[in-house]
């Protein structure tokens, strides 16, 4: 029964230890990330986020068209500084004070946006055999098949919301690893 009680508490330490470690992760910005995700090796993930509207998300709030929509939705601040654009035009929502020096609001929806934020497991996840210890300090995979956290954001509450279909859109965004060669 000891032994037991002993697996509990170590098993219960180390969920408390993940938690509170993935809740201190900072968002770090694309430039930390782009350093290998521009590499063939890495699939040239960071490109493909470049070439997305998810690269551009902030810059469209900082137009007239956006401005005059957020006033046409009776926001009383322009749309790039007004929570309820940025809530979904920026990683972390604008909002987010967990953020390290190299991240900026500029850059739009980065990767973090769907990965979180990255200070936990950046070092971490470039190596297979780190792949759950990138998990357990805070790395999210993403998945083709879920649009939960797509649709936290391309639903009916934009002003702008067109049809959300998961297949059609992840083939914008979609990146992987290249199959490594025997």
């Amino acid at each position: 029964m000891r032994i037991l009680t002993t697996a509990a508490s170590v098993l219960l330490c180390s969920l408390i230890f993940a938690s509170v470690s993935m809740s201190q992760n900072k968002y770090i910005g694309t430039k930390m990330c782009s350093a290998c995700h521009k590499q063939k090796k890495a699939g040239e993930t960071y490109k493909v986020w470049e070439k997305s509207g998810h690269a551009n998300a902030y810059k469209t709030l900082q137009t007239k068209e956006a401005d005059k929509i957020a006033e046409e939705a009776g926001l009383k601040k322009p749309a790039a500084e007004s929570p309820e654009c940025l809530k979904c035009h920026v990683t972390g929502g604008g909002t987010a004070k967990n953020v390290d020096k190299s991240f900026t609001i500029s850059e739009g929806v980065t990767c973090e946006a769907c990965h979180g934020p990255a200070s936990g497991y950046k070092t971490l996840h470039s190596k297979p055999e780190n792949k759950e210890k990138a998990v357990a300090s805070g790395l999210v995979l993403g998945d083709a098949k879920d649009p939960k956290p797509c649709v936290a954001c391309h639903n009916e509450e934009s002003p702008t919301y067109k049809k959300f279909t998961m297949a059609e859109m992840w083939k914008k965004i979609a990146h992987s690893l290249p199959a490594k060669e025997k």
